[in-house]
């Protein structure tokens, strides 16, 4: 009989000048999501990512830019499948998107949705958090 896939809920990935993590789950609960590049840092958690399972695998969006009046940046990585077997951690190479989304008052006419693509590089692990009994509850 086959053994259940280990699947991995932390992955450290970076590639032309960029670099993220994302968590599944974190020791505080829900996911979180670091993006980095060469002028900013910004760390997501919870309801602000985006996580979306497709055939091709869970596409994790975030918004790195919001503008009220011109546009938006939002950067996604696609995560791929992984059976980390008896291993914690095994190295993987994916891709991730910055996607520059114009609008306006009136509607730009014409494609509003821009993509740079990134090739990524790095870990993806599996983490398990042990909550100490003796620790105070919060």
């Amino acid at each position: 009989m086959p053994s259940a896939m280990k699947s991995p809920n932390h992955y450290a990935l970076a590639g032309d000048g960029i670099h993220i993590t994302y968590s599944t789950t974190t020791f505080a609960g829900p996911p979180s999501f670091t993006y980095q590049d060469t002028s900013k840092t910004q760390t997501f958690t919870g309801t602000q990512i985006e996580s979306v399972v497709t055939e091709a695998g869970t596409l994790v969006s975030v918004p790195i830019f919001v503008s009220i009046d011109s546009g938006s940046t939002s950067f996604s990585v696609m995560i791929p499948r992984v059976d980390l077997g008896s291993s914690d951690s095994t190295n993987i190479a994916t891709f991730g998107i910055t996607a520059l989304h114009r609008f306006g008052v009136p509607s730009p006419l014409g494609q509003l949705d821009f993509y740079t693509t990134h090739q990524l590089q790095g870990t993806a692990s599996s983490f398990v958090f042990i909550v100490d009994p003796n620790l105070p509850k919060p």
